[in-house]
């Protein structure tokens, strides 16, 4: 695939529980709620205390969409017919067919609802089955435990630490452990891990 044509595609993904569409400004008085519960950013590098630092959090998220280098969405509960939180399309790299799904938050009431396994079901089969990726990775603080359960229980492969990694937004410095998904493991994560939505 070109990449302009990619950023210029309207990726909207749907099942029965959540819809994924491209961030767009519409979304920042949605999310705004969301993100200003702070506990959300106890592990990643970007600390959103105030409207200010979330207004600056998502117009680079609509700017690395306007570069090419990332492609934001916002994401829609279904179920409870209010907006979830937001995640991305990021580390694109077309050429060696790879990529990364990221910036993944939710409300914290949503947390361990399904919700988050709908969303990664769906990203997950458009990068192997649409866009013919190789590779799919997910990455997260060291100290993250709870983050790290969930990529094991949707079927990632934790393939190690990165350390002296990121520097946080406090100055900090993040160890960050990698997962991934691949190619041909793919069919049978999707129905090993994600049954109810590959029945469908």
């Amino acid at each position: 695939m070109n990449p302009e044509s990619f950023f210029e595609n309207k990726i909207r993904l749907e099942n029965e529980r959540a819809l994924i569409e491209p961030l767009q400004e519409k979304h920042f008085e949605f999310l705004l709620p969301v993100a200003l519960h702070t506990e959300l950013w106890e592990f990643s590098s970007s600390k959103i205390n105030t409207e200010t630092d979330f207004k600056k959090y998502f117009n680079a998220a609509l700017s690395e969409r306007a570069a090419g280098s990332s492609y934001p969405f916002a994401i829609y509960d279904k179920l409870n017919k209010q907006y979830a939180g937001s995640t991305r399309f990021t580390a694109i790299s077309l050429p060696n067919k790879r990529m990364e799904i990221g910036f993944t938050w939710y409300h914290p009431s949503l947390q361990r609802t399904g919700i988050n396994k709908a969303c990664k079901y769906l990203l997950l089969q458009y990068g192997f089955e649409i866009l013919d990726l190789n590779r799919i990775e997910l990455k997260t603080n060291v100290l993250n435990v709870k983050s790290q359960g969930a990529m094991l229980k949707i079927g990632a492969l934790k393939e190690g630490v990165f350390r002296r990694h990121i520097l946080n937004d406090d100055g900090t410095i993040r160890d960050t452990m990698y997962f991934s998904f691949i190619k041909e493991e793919w069919p049978k994560i999707k129905t090993t891990f994600f049954t109810e939505f590959a029945a469908v």
